[in-house]
C-alpha cells in the first residue's frame, strides 16, 4: 500500500528521515517534517519489561527455553551480558526473524561469582532486578552503570533488601550505584512499598525465591505484574489478593518457559499518539501486549476521545495481547493522576504531545517519579515541547498543558533520553516546518528500529 508518515530532509524525498552524525560525540541528529497522511501496519519490538524478566527467570530454571521477539534495545542486552558473566549460557539466534535467545538455565544454585564488575549500562531494571537476585547468592557481586544510572536512586532498593538480611551497600550514603553485594542467606519480609514500583517489587520477589520464609508485599496500587505472571507460569508458589502479593520460597526448581514476547505497548504509544493527533491517519499495530497493568495510555487516549479499537484479543504465555487500530481523532483535555499513573508512567512524555494538540487543558499529577528517569522528564518534556510552541507549566509531580496551540518546528534535544527522542519525533509530525532532534540515537535504548520503522514501515509518498 502507499504509506505515508514523516517527510524529512526535503532534499531527498526517497529518504523521509534525514540524519547525520557528529563524529566527535557520536551523536545523531534527525530532521523531521510533517506528512500528508499516516497509514500502515507496525509490528513492534518485544516488550522490554517482559524480556528482562523472561531471560532472568529462565536463567534460574532447570532446562532450556527459547525466547523469541526478545527486546532488542540496549537495556535488555545489558541484562543478557550480566547473566552471561554470571555463568548462564545464552545463545542468540540472529538468523531468525525476529531474533531469539536460547537459554540453558543454570538452576537456583548454578550462578557463579562474576570475574569482573557487572555493567548495567543505562538500565535501572537490570541493576535493580539483579540486585535483588544476587543478594541471596553466596558470592560477591558489584553492579555499576553509566553516568545516568549512577545518578538514579538506589536507596529504595537497598532498604527492603537489608530488611531481608542482605549485605548490600552503595555510594553516597547508599543512595546511588555502584552497588556492592555480598550474597548471604535471606529471610522473607512483610513489606509495604512506599510507592508503586515494579522494579523494586520484582527485586524483592527475586530475593524472596531463596529466602528462609515467606515474603509478603503490600502495594499502594498495583504496578506492572509481568514478574508475578511469569513466576506462577514457571511453578512458583505465588498468590495475588488485591494489592497483596504473597510468595513462598522455592521448594523445587523453576520450570523453563519458552515464549514469544508480545510487542511493547510503551513502543506502541508513539504510534498511537501519532495516529490520534494527525489529521489524516490510520495505523494498525499488530501483536501488542495489553497487560491491564500497562494499558493506561489506551485508557487515557479513549478518555480524550481517540478513535481506538482493540481486535483479536488472546493470551500467550500468560500475557494478553491484541491488535490495535488508531485513527485520526478530535482529542480534548483530561485530568490524569492517582492509580492510573503506574500504568502509564513511561508513556507520559508522548501523552503530553497528545495534550498539546487536544482542545482544552490537561493536568497530569502524581507523576513525581518522572523526575528520576533517564532525564528529569517533567523538566525536559516541558522545556522541549515549549520550544515547539506548546504552553506547558511544570509541576513538582507533573505538568499542566494548555492544548490547541499550533506547534512550529525548531531545534530540540533528547537530553540523551530515549523516550524524549521518540516523543519529539511524534510532535514534529504535526509541527509546521522542520524539527531537528539532537541526540536522536537515544531511541536505541528501547527501540533500535524506531527511525527505520518510521521510514520504511510507514514510508512517505508525497509526490
Amino acid at each position: 500500500m502507499a504509506e505515508q508518515f514523516a517527510c524529512l530532509n526535503p532534499t531527498n524525498r526517497r529518504n523521509p528521515i534525514g540524519h547525520h552524525k557528529k563524529p566527535s560525540a557520536k551523536a545523531e541528529t534527525r530532521t523531521v517534517r510533517p506528512s500528508l497522511r499516516l497509514e500502515g501496519e507496525i509490528t513492534l519490538p518485544g516488550d522490554k519489561s517482559i524480556s528482562h524478566r523472561a531471560v532472568i527467570l529462565n536463567s534460574l530454571a532447570k532446562g532450556e527455553a527459547e525466547i523469541s521477539n526478545f527486546g532488542p534495545g540496549k537495556d535488555c542486552m545489558a541484562t543478557v551480558r550480566c547473566l552471561r558473566a554470571l555463568g548462564v549460557r545464552i545463545d542468540s539466534r540472529a538468523s531468525q526473524d525476529p531474533p531469539s535467545l536460547l537459554i540453558s538455565g543454570a538452576g537456583e544454585d548454578g550462578l557463579k561469582e562474576p570475574a569482573s564488575v557487572l555493567n548495567a549500562q543505562d538500565s535501572a531494571t537490570t541493576m535493580r532486578l539483579l540486585g535483588g537476585l544476587l543478594s541471596g547468592r553466596p558470592f560477591l557481586s558489584i553492579i555499576t552503570g553509566d553516568v545516568s544510572l549512577r545518578s538514579r536512586p538506589m536507596d529504595r532498593l537497598i532498604e527492603p533488601l537489608r530488611l531481608m538480611g542482605a549485605d548490600i551497600c552503595g555510594r553516597g550514603g547508599d543512595s546511588f550505584a555502584p552497588l556492592v553485594i555480598k550474597g548471604r542467606e535471606l529471610r522473607g519480609i512483610d513489606f509495604t512499598l512506599p510507592m508503586p514500583s515494579a522494579q523494586i517489587k520484582s527485586a524483592i520477589l527475586l530475593a524472596g525465591l531463596f529466602a528462609r520464609s515467606n515474603t509478603l508485599l503490600r502495594q499502594p496500587t498495583p504496578s506492572r505484574d509481568h514478574t508475578e505472571r511469569l513466576l506462577r507460569l514457571m511453578g512458583a508458589d505465588l498468590e495475588i489478593q488485591g494489592n497483596l502479593v504473597s510468595l513462598l520460597p522455592l521448594s523445587s526448581s523453576l520450570a523453563p518457559v519458552s515464549l514469544r514476547v508480545p510487542g511493547d505497548i510503551s513502543s506502541a504509544a508513539y504510534f498511537l499518539v501519532a495516529g490520534a493527533i494527525h489529521p489524516n491517519a490510520r495505523i494498525v499495530i499488530r501483536d501488542c501486549g495489553i497487560n491491564p497493568t500497562r494499558t493506561g495510555i489506551i485508557d487515557v487516549l479513549l478518555a480524550m476521545g481517540a478513535r481506538l479499537k482493540i481486535d483479536n484479543e488472546r493470551l500467550e504465555a500468560g500475557e494478553p495481547l491484541a491488535d490495535i487500530v488508531i485513527e485520526s481523532s478530535e482529542l480534548h483535555g483530561v485530568e490524569v493522576g492517582g492509580d492510573i499513573i503506574p500504568r502509564l508512567i513511561d508513556e507520559i512524555p508522548v501523552l503530553a504531545v497528545a495534550a498539546c494538540v487536544a482542545r482544552g487543558k490537561t493536568v497530569i499529577r502524581d507523576a513525581g517519579e518522572l523526575r528520576v528517569k533517564e532525564s528529569d522528564r517533567i523538566a525536559t518534556v516541558s522545556s522541549e515541547l515549549s520550544r515547539l510552541g506548546a504552553r506547558i507549566e511544570p509541576l513538582p509531580d507533573g505538568m499542566v498543558i494548555y492544548g490547541g496551540r499550533p506547534l512550529s518546528g525548531t531545534e530540540v534535544s533528547s537530553h540523551f533520553d530515549h523516550r524524549l527522542a521518540m516523543t519529539l519525533a511524534v510532535a514534529a509530525l504535526v509541527s509546521r516546518g522542520e524539527t531537528t532532534i539532537k541526540h536522536a540515537q537515544a531511541a536505541q535504548v528501547s527501540y533500535p528500529a524506531f527511525w527505520q520503522h518510521m521510514q520504511q514501515a510507514l514510508s512517505v509518498d508525497n509526490s
